[in-house]
C-alpha cells in the first residue's frame, strides 16, 4: 500500500495528527494507498518554511532561479514513464493521455515560466522634472490549490508561475488524486530547488485547503475547482484583502454552423465532448447545431461516439477510462436520469460500463449523447463534468448566440463556421473568456486564461499570472 506523505522544507514528513485518508484506484474501486491528512498545525509548519526560505528564493539573480525551474522541467520528462503511469492509475485516465498529454504540459508550464521570468519587465515614464518607474515584487508566501481533472498539469500551471515570480508556495493537490504531486518534490530537490520553497500538503479542502486559505501569512490563493468551493473561498479571503484567482467551472457552447469544414468539426467536436472521460473544464458539453445540418450531424456524431473504447486505463487503446471516484460515478448517472426525467432522449451511452476482470468494481460511463431538452433546464445549465453532452438544433446565428448565452457559466466556447465576418461578431458577444474558432483546447501558454459569471474572476497564464504573483509599486523621482 502506497504511502503519501506531506513535503515541508524539502522534506517527507507524516502529518501531525498521524491521521490518514484512503486512496481508491477509479479503475477498480480498490483502496491503493494512503494519504497525510494534514490540519492547521501542518500549514503553520508549512508557511513558516516557506517564509523561512523566501529571502533566498526571492533574492537569487532570475537566472539562477530559471535553471532550477528549467531542471524540474526536465526532471519532469525524465521521469515521463513513472508520472504518467502514477497520473493513470490515481485518476482513472488513460495511459495514453497520461503520457502525451498531462505529464508532458506540467513540464512545459515549468519550461515557459522559467523562461518568463528572464524577459518580466516592468514600466518606466519620464517627464523633464521626473522619472517614475515600476517595480514587480513578489508576494511571499502564495497558497496554490488544484483539482483533480488535471492533476500535475494544473498544479504546476499555478506554481511554477508563483516559483518564477520569486514567491514560495504552498500547494494542496487534490486529495482524490495526489500521486503526481507527491512525486514532485523529489524532482524538486533534484533539480537544486533551495528546501522549503515548495511546500506540498495533502488533505481535505475543508480542513487543509480551507486553513491555507485562512492564514494569515499566505498573501494570495490561485484555485481551480469548483463554484461552490470558490464562493466559500472568497467569502473567507475577501474580508481580509487576500489576492485571488478562481478558476472555476464551465457549461461551454459548442456552435456549429453549415458552412464548416465537417470532417474536422466531426472529429474535433467528439474529441471536444470526451477527451478525459468529459472531466475538462473546457469540454464542450452543450452542442448547438445550424437546424439544416442537425440530422446529418446527429447520426455521424452518435455513430462515432458508439464507437469510442471504453477500457482499462493502462491499455493503450482505451480511449475512455473511469471517471475519478465512486461519489463522481453517482452524480453523473444521476444527471443522465435527471436529463431522461426532463424530457431529454438519450441517443448512446446513458448507463455504467461493467469491465470484465479486475476492472470489475471500476467506475465507467458509457459516453452519452442527450437530445431534446430546453436551455433552461437543469441538464443544460448545471455542470455534469462527465463523458455527458446534450445537442439541440438552432435557427440562426441570433438563436445560437441566445442559446449559447443563457448559462451561469462562461469560460469557453467553440466556434466552426468558414465565415470571417460571423467570427467577430460571435467572438465579441459570446459570454466567455476564451473562444475557439475551428478548433479545441489549442493553447498559446502566453494568452490569459479564465471565465466570466460563475467561471471564476482572474486569468492565469502569461504576464497575467506573473502580475497576479506580484505587487504593483510605483517610484518617481524628482529630476
Amino acid at each position: 500500500m502506497l504511502t503519501i506523505n506531506n513535503f515541508i522544507n524539502g522534506r517527507y514528513v507524516a502529518p501531525v495528527s498521524g491521521q490518514y485518508l484512503d486512496n481508491h484506484a477509479p479503475a477498480t474501486g480498490a483502496v491503493s494507498g494512503k494519504i497525510a491528512r494534514s490540519g492547521a498545525q501542518d500549514v503553520e509548519n508549512a508557511v513558516q518554511a516557506a517564509w523561512a526560505a523566501f529571502p533566498q528564493w526571492s533574492g537569487m539573480l532570475p537566472d539562477e532561479r530559471h535553471d532550477i525551474l528549467r531542471g524540474i522541467a526536465d526532471g519532469i520528462l525524465h521521469n515521463l514513464d513513472r508520472l504518467a503511469e502514477a497520473e493513470s492509475a490515481d485518476s482513472g485516465k488513460t495511459i495514453t493521455t497520461a503520457r502525451t498529454i498531462d505529464i508532458p504540459r506540467a513540464a512545459q508550464n515549468f519550461k515557459f515560466f522559467a523562461t518568463a521570468l528572464l524577459h518580466f519587465a516592468s514600466e518606466s515614464h519620464h517627464r523633464p522634472d521626473a522619472l517614475s518607474y515600476t517595480l514587480r515584487q513578489p508576494l511571499g508566501v502564495v497558497g496554490c490549490i488544484s483539482p483533480w481533472n488535471l492533476p500535475l498539469y494544473l498544479f504546476t500551471w499555478k506554481i511554477a508561475p508563483a516559483l518564477a515570480a520569486g514567491n514560495c508556495v504552498v500547494g494542496k493537490p487534490s486529495e482524490i488524486t495526489p500521486h503526481t504531486a507527491a512525486l514532485l518534490g523529489d524532482i524538486c530537490n533534484a533539480a537544486g530547488m533551495p528546501p522549503g520553497v515548495l511546500n506540498i500538503l495533502h488533505g481535505l479542502g475543508p480542513e487543509t485547503g480551507a486553513a491555507i486559505v485562512e492564514h494569515p501569512r499566505v498573501k494570495a490563493i490561485s484555485f481551480t475547482g469548483s463554484t461552490r468551493a470558490g464562493a466559500e473561498i472568497a467569502r473567507v479571503a475577501a474580508p481580509v484583502f487576500k489576492k485571488l484567482s478562481l478558476e472555476l467551472g464551465g457549461k461551454n457552447p459548442n456552435l456549429i454552423f453549415a458552412d464548416c469544414d465537417y470532417d474536422k468539426m466531426l472529429e474535433t467536436t467528439v474529441r471536444s465532448s470526451f477527451n478525459n472521460q468529459g472531466q475538462i473544464c473546457l469540454c464542450g458539453s452543450r452542442i448547438y447545431v445550424e437546424k439544416c445540418l442537425y440530422e446529418r450531424f446527429k447520426k455521424d456524431f452518435v455513430e462515432q461516439v458508439q464507437n469510442i473504447r471504453v477500457g482499462n486505463p493502462a491499455d493503450p487503446d482505451s480511449r475512455l477510462g473511469a471517471v475519478v471516484s465512486k461519489a463522481h460515478f453517482e452524480k453523473v448517472l444521476s444527471y443522465i436520469d435527471l436529463a431522461r426525467q426532463e424530457g431529454g432522449t438519450v441517443l448512446c451511452g446513458g448507463h455504467a460500463v461493467e469491465m470484465p476482470g479486475p476492472n470489475q468494481g471500476g467506475w465507467f460511463i458509457a459516453p452519452t449523447v442527450i437530445e431534446g431538452l430546453p436551455t433552461s433546464c437543469r441538464s443544460n445549465q448545471e455542470e455534469i463534468f462527465g463523458p455527458v453532452v446534450t445537442i439541440q438544433p438552432f435557427d440562426d446565428e441570433a438563436d445560437a448566440l441566445l442559446q449559447a448565452n443563457d448559462s451561469p457559466y462562461g469560460l469557453s466556447a467553440t466556434i466552426w463556421t468558414n465565415d470571417l465576418n460571423r467570427t467577430h461578431r460571435l467572438a465579441s458577444t459570446l459570454q466567455c473568456g476564451i473562444v475557439w474558432v475551428n478548433t479545441w483546447m489549442l493553447r498559446d501558454l502566453r494568452t490569459p486564461f479564465g471565465g466570466v459569471k460563475n467561471s471564476g474572476m482572474g486569468r492565469e497564464g502569461g504576464w497575467e499570472a506573473l502580475r497576479f504573483f506580484t505587487e504593483t509599486k510605483n517610484v518617481t523621482i524628482a529630476l
